[in-house]
């Protein structure tokens, strides 16, 4: 499936590169993040990780597991911890869909990336499978030739 194309009004806060490089993604969403204040604040100075954080369904909601956050600085006693697991939201339809493919063998649900879209925080959640060794080497070998390519193409020019 195609990446949903970047809206005019979205900034990016964080993007989870090494999760297209892992994972196949499959099926995108896009998701409310339940945040405090300080974390808000966090994400507008790009202070966010997604490396490790991955979505696990719990008591019928998805939970934003392992995303590290970085404490605001100016939040003095009211800072919230850095990597709490956070409520995302989303349709029940939607949530059931993702669970159903969460529960399948060999399937998992990974952040893309966190952005702000008129304002408010969203994720970018992606179902995908994970590659194998060969299947990840296949990937570069083929973005370095498009490189070349281009390269090649850009010198003629």
């Amino acid at each position: 499936m195609a990446r949903p194309a970047q809206d005019g009004n979205e900034k990016n806060a964080a993007v989870n590169r090494r999760a297209r490089h892992e994972y196949e993604i499959e099926e995108h969403f896009e998701a409310g993040i339940v945040l405090v204040g300080s974390e808000v604040k966090s994400l507008r100075e790009g202070a966010v990780t997604l490396g490790d954080g991955y979505i696990v369904h719990e008591d019928g909601a998805l939970i934003l597991v392992n995303v590290h956050i970085s404490e605001y600085a100016n939040a003095n006693r009211h800072n919230h911890e850095p990597t709490r697991p956070r409520k995302l939201l989303l349709h029940r339809r939607e949530i059931e869909q993702i669970a159903e493919a969460i529960e399948s063998k060999g399937r998992t649900c990974v952040p893309l990336r966190i952005y702000f879209k008129h304002g408010l925080a969203k994720v970018e959640i992606g179902i995908g499978r994970g590659k194998k060794t060969y299947d990840k080497r296949h990937d570069l070998k083929e973005r370095d030739a498009k490189r070349e390519m281009d390269r090649a193409r850009s010198e003629r020019d």
